[in-house]
């Protein structure tokens, strides 16, 4: 394979976050429109699949974790696990699920990376000298380090779990700034709940509810969707800054050939 894009570089940020904020919840407006005149054909496809997972009483998480640990590994987009973890399970047991689907899945691939594909891996990454940076910035700071890269996406989430372990971060270390994924997974999964709402809007058991009661409850949602990802924009940008600011102090050290990308474990 070729040698790691430059996009995996660390981009300046550009733009306001409230302008990434609007796109967001303009998307989510359209997508919310679509499911709203196409109902019908895709409540009946959700209900299915919400039917199955949800037939499998205690064993649907499990599943759900078992198969969003395969979808990590194997380099799968797991945007649509999950928002479907938010319209399966809910916001918090949604998020708590694929929080220890994703930590499970970026560890092993953090081990698979260190003991098993490292050849491949470090021909992938050879060169890179602002990812050279982060690893010499992770000797010193550890999970630090490895916290703001998961707060921002300097590098795909997938291919990152692999790339770090090439760097000197203990097993530990790498554990614990996984969880730096928390927030971003927060607003995916808030954003399936509303999908999980609207389906059930869509059917008849809001019927007992009055107008003004449902038009209250979708205030709060919209309310919370709007802070939820106001706060994960504001987190994501401050994250870059400073990680930005750890590589340009360690960047006159780097070498574009570190040892970090040899073959040896």
């Amino acid at each position: 394979m070729d040698p790691m894009p430059a996009a995996t570089e660390l981009a300046p940020t550009r733009g306001l976050p409230w302008t990434k904020l609007a796109i967001a919840i303009a998307v989510l407006a359209a997508v919310g429109v679509a499911l709203w005149q196409f109902g019908p054909s895709i409540q009946a496809w959700f209900s299915q699949a919400l039917e199955w997972i949800q037939g499998l009483g205690p064993w649907g998480p499990i599943i759900f974790i078992v198969l969003y640990i395969l979808n990590t590994v194997l380099f799968l987009p797991g945007s649509i696990l999950t928002l479907g973890a938010g319209i399966i399970f809910g916001v918090f047991a949604g998020a708590f699920y694929v929080v220890i689907g994703a930590t499970i899945g970026a560890n092993l691939a953090f081990l698979i990376g260190r003991y098993i594909a490292r050849d491949r891996v470090a021909r992938l990454i050879a060169g890179n000298r602002k990812f050279a940076a982060i690893d010499r910035a992770i000797a010193q700071e550890g999970w630090k380090i490895v916290g703001l890269i998961r707060l921002s996406p300097a590098f795909p989430f997938n291919v990152l779990n692999y790339m770090l372990g090439l760097t000197r971060v203990s097993f530990t270390d790498n554990i614990i700034g996984t969880f730096g994924i928390v927030p971003g997974t927060f607003m995916y999964v808030y954003i399936g709940s509303l999908f999980g709402s609207l389906a059930t809007v869509m059917s008849d058991e809001t019927q007992t509810l009055s107008t003004e009661q449902q038009t209250a409850q979708w205030i709060v949602r919209i309310v919370g969707l709007i802070a939820t990802i106001a706060v994960t924009v504001y987190v994501t940008k401050i994250a870059r800054k400073a990680l930005n600011e750890v590589v340009e102090d360690e960047m006159p050290e780097a070498q574009p050939n570190p040892p970090m990308i040899s073959s040896e474990p």
